[in-house]
């Protein structure tokens, strides 16, 4: 399972070390072991490049969750950054950072990310935007935390706002408008 992920390549900014290797395939065989078999046949169709940066992101994150969906990592993402709103505005640089620094590290749901999108933007395609959404968004809350921590405040809400472009661009790509019902007449 975990070489048909494709552990090693372009996708990785340094070689990954073995124990890296071995813990990434870990962390797939398990999540592959939650999902259907239709999303399972979805996900080893998946370029190398895209089953790499799937294997870096659950290596890089530290809090794998084995119960809490997508829509409630989203709520504790969106409270980090509600925090970050009222830190920057009231000057509390270590706030804002100490905020700034649980959403780049936030938890992955149970079975990872690739359950809770629709079926049909489980391709090369529509997956290939997540590189530049971890950057704008993960990094950025990084930046964001730096320059808290430095008590700029207006480097601080530079990237909150270019953070905000990417959680509105990723959100509009694989969400849609929330709320909606295809029970509706359009």
């Amino acid at each position: 399972m975990a070489l048909g992920l494709g552990l090693s390549g372009a996708a990785w900014s340094q070689a990954p070390s073995k124990a890296d290797m071995q813990r990434g395939a870990e962390i797939m065989q398990k999540q592959m072991s939650m999902m259907t078999p239709e999303l399972v046949e979805k996900a080893k169709a998946l370029s190398p490049e895209i089953k790499q940066f799937l294997v870096k992101i659950a290596l890089k994150h530290s809090r794998h969750s084995e119960t809490l969906t997508l829509r409630q990592v989203m709520a504790e993402i969106l409270a980090d950054y509600q925090t970050i709103v009222a830190a920057i505005a009231t000057d509390n640089g270590e706030l804002a950072s100490e905020a700034a620094r649980r959403m780049a590290n936030h938890r992955l749901p149970r079975g990872g990310m690739l359950p809770y999108l629709p079926l049909e933007k489980i391709t090369n395609k529509d997956l290939s935007i997540l590189p530049a959404m971890e950057n704008i968004i993960e990094v950025g809350a990084v930046r964001l935390a730096e320059a808290a921590e430095k008590g700029d405040m207006g480097a601080a809400a530079q990237e909150l706002g270019a953070i905000t472009g990417g959680c509105v661009t990723c959100h509009a790509h694989f969400r849609g408008q929330p709320g909606t019902s295809a029970r509706l007449k359009k």
